[in-house]
């Protein structure tokens, strides 16, 4: 029987490195939202308003990292310039036709900016939850080697599922 239904189920593992390939701790990674800036359209022929996204333009992107202990991947994230990292993971689907489980590669890199440091907690016998939030500059999504997202917003690319909607705008400005 071939593939009837591919269930994708949970990210198996990941790990962290920044760029030089050096492997950071071991953390939990909080992904950014991305927010597109919008304008209301509102007016003679519109039924009331739409908010309408600007091509390309989006909000603040953060990336959180929650560290189980006070570490020097911690502070090292703290020193004010850019933080190229690179997320590897392993994720799991179940073929409902041939009921077998693999795994497919999950890559995001990101360009990082600090923007705040929580040194967290002493308690005897616990984690300290140490965390960084950074911000984003770029960001690209690779999952089974297939590029799906790239955003880099200080060389005008916004790329979604094969399309790069800034790609006239570049045009448009000389780019």
């Amino acid at each position: 029987m071939g593939s009837v239904n591919m269930v994708r189920d949970k990210l198996i593992n990941f790990e962290v490195f920044v760029a030089g390939g050096r492997k950071l701790g071991m953390a939990d990674i909080t992904l950014p939202s991305i927010e597109y800036k919008t304008a209301t359209l509102s007016g003679a022929g519109i039924g009331g308003e739409i908010e309408m996204p600007t091509p390309g333009q989006t909000g603040s992107m953060e990336l959180e990292i929650n560290w189980r202990t006070l570490n020097e991947d911690a502070t090292k994230l703290l020193a004010m310039k850019a933080h190229d990292l690179e997320l590897r993971g392993s994720s799991e689907q179940y073929d409902a036709g041939t009921g077998e489980i693999s795994s497919e590669p999950v890559k995001i890199n990101v360009r990082t900016l600090p923007k705040k440091g929580d040194m967290g907690s002493f308690k005897p016998a616990d984690h300290t939850d140490t965390k960084n939030t950074l911000e984003l500059v770029y960001i690209k999504i690779t999952i089974a080697n297939k590029k799906v997202l790239e955003i880099d917003k200080l060389n005008y690319i916004h790329f979604v599922d094969g399309v790069d909607f800034l790609a006239s705008v570049r045009s448009d400005l000389g780019l």
